[in-house]
């Protein structure tokens, strides 16, 4: 059986057809336009959901249904992407204006990381686990919570926004323009603020040079580290405990088998996910006696959120 999934992104969207065991048969992405209209927005959406089809010879009838992940706030029950910041969705009738732009039928929606979550623990890292929390670290930080094998999403799909619980009171400026949130201290673009900032409290370090050389992005500092430059490890260091407090926050509350890091900062590997895992076994509450919680890298990598929002409908 196939299906569509569509992983809807603040700078592209991906779209591909997966078969019921997960496995991908083909996938295309395209920039997206996050100002236009929201019609204008899934209309585009649309248009490329049929050059996928299109182009992997799949007919439309071999379609079993469409799944979508969308970052922001989305009622799953009743289709509709309520906000998000970053993208002109604003109570969006998305499951209804896209059976009627796709002519499938059995269309859902979900948050964006709710779909890499269910997509990574049903056919990736968390394979075969019940209880699982996914945190990506991206433009944003998303996070996703199975418990007992199911999405938790709270009260009209309004939950599960780990991204957005405070950490610092009175703090940095997160996307959304509240103060203080994990998103603004653990994502890929509060990373490079923090690289960019010291940078230019030590223009003299490795770390500078090479920005300034090479630009910056979420692997600068993790290269400079592995060269030894003190700026670059101190950077990390810092970096590393923002992440590791938001991971200890989720393993007290849920406890789950295993936390999986997803975002293009978990392509660092062990330099990330080892000093991760040595914190939330420290730090979380009763960890000397209670089950291990694992800490690992996402292995669906980019294509979590296909794969996720397909398995949406199967």
């Amino acid at each position: 059986m196939k299906y569509v999934g569509v992983d809807i992104g603040g700078m592209s969207v991906k779209c591909g057809i997966a078969e019921s065991d997960g496995r991908l048969l083909f996938k295309k992405s395209a920039p997206i336009r996050t100002e236009v209209e929201d019609v204008v927005i899934l209309k585009d959406i649309a248009a490329l959901i049929d050059e996928v089809l299109r182009e992997s010879g799949t007919d439309k009838s071999e379609i079993c249904g469409l799944g979508i992940g969308c970052p922001g706030s989305v009622n799953d029950g009743e289709g509709v992407v309520r906000y998000s910041c970053n993208i002109n969705f604003r109570n969006t009738d998305m499951v209804g204006i896209m059976r009627g732009l796709t002519g499938i039928e059995n269309v859902r929606v979900s948050n964006d990381a709710n779909c890499a979550a269910l997509g990574e623990t049903l056919f990736g890292a968390g394979n075969g686990a019940k209880n699982s929390v996914l945190v990506t670290l991206g433009t944003g930080v998303g996070t996703g919570i199975i418990v007992d094998g199911k999405l938790l999403t709270g009260n009209k799909s309004a939950g599960a926004e780990g991204g957005h619980i405070q950490i610092n009171m009175g703090g940095a400026v997160c996307g959304c323009g509240k103060r203080g949130h994990y998103e603004a201290y653990a994502s890929a673009t509060a990373l490079i603020s923090q690289v960019k900032a010291a940078c230019i409290k030590h223009p003299e370090s490795l770390l500078a040079k090479y920005a300034e050389e090479n630009g910056i992005d979420g692997k600068t500092v993790f290269i400079c580290a592995e060269q030894g430059d003190k700026t670059a490890i101190a950077t990390l260091k810092k970096y590393i405990k923002y992440v590791g407090q938001g991971l200890v926050v989720f393993a007290n509350i849920f406890f789950p088998e295993v936390i999986i890091i997803g975002g293009g900062v978990s392509n660092a590997g062990d330099r990330l996910i080892k000093p991760l895992q040595r914190m939330v076994s420290k730090e979380a509450y009763g960890a000397q006696y209670a089950p291990k919680i694992k800490v690992v890298a996402a292995t669906l990598k980019n294509d979590a959120g296909i794969i996720g929002a397909a398995a949406l409908c199967m």
